[in-house]
């Protein structure tokens, strides 16, 4: 199964990145995933279901740890896999 995610990470801070939602887009950008889009209001990622899960978990903890008050997200199934 291939599963798409977006997230996003508050609170927000227009005039500089907070710390949680660095530490959120490094654990998508060095996830064993595909398709990945990071900006400034949204985040997503697309990959099979196990990396996809496995991103998800270290994101949340992680983006909590580092100051997140709230990680809003969305998990889709977009396909099959292909292996």
């Amino acid at each position: 199964m291939r599963l798409r995610v977006e997230f996003t990470t508050e609170p927000f801070d227009l005039d500089e990145a907070p710390a949680h939602a660095v530490v959120a887009r490094e654990v998508i950008q060095t996830a064993d995933l595909d398709a990945v889009d990071v900006g400034p209001f949204g985040n997503t990622a697309e990959g099979g279901a196990d990396q996809v899960l496995t991103a998800v978990d270290a994101l949340l903890r992680q983006a909590l740890a580092s100051g997140a008050t709230r990680v809003s997200l969305q998990v889709n199934v977009i396909g099959e896999d292909t292996l």
